[in-house]
């Protein structure tokens, strides 16, 4: 019994050097976490290194950017959503961080 109490710890500690599968930077959203958003989040979208990703779902394959200047009517931005394979890491474990991707 004490060998499979001991494996989701393990599996906890593992699990704390990867970003969460789904994460989002406005406070609105069920999504957000500043505590991960503070360690910062790197994101490649295509084999590209993006910066201006809004929310991103690593197993549903996308990310939100925001489209152009605009804004809604209350004002946040116009964001458009693109498919794609998504990695996402922690910039603040290094050179080889381990990669959340699907």
């Amino acid at each position: 019994m004490t060998d499979t109490e001991n494996t989701p710890a393990e599996s906890g500690a593992a699990l704390g050097d990867t970003p969460p599968d789904r994460l989002a930077i406005n406070p609105k959203s069920p999504f957000f976490d500043a505590d991960k958003l503070q360690r910062g989040i790197g994101i490649r979208f295509k084999g590209v290194v993006r910066t201006n990703v809004e929310e991103y779902s690593i197993s549903e394959g996308w990310v939100r950017v925001q489209a152009g200047k605009s804004f809604d009517r209350k004002g946040q931005p116009l964001t458009i959503k693109l498919n794609g394979p998504v990695e996402a890491w922690y910039e603040d474990l290094g050179d080889n961080p381990p990669i959340a991707a699907a």
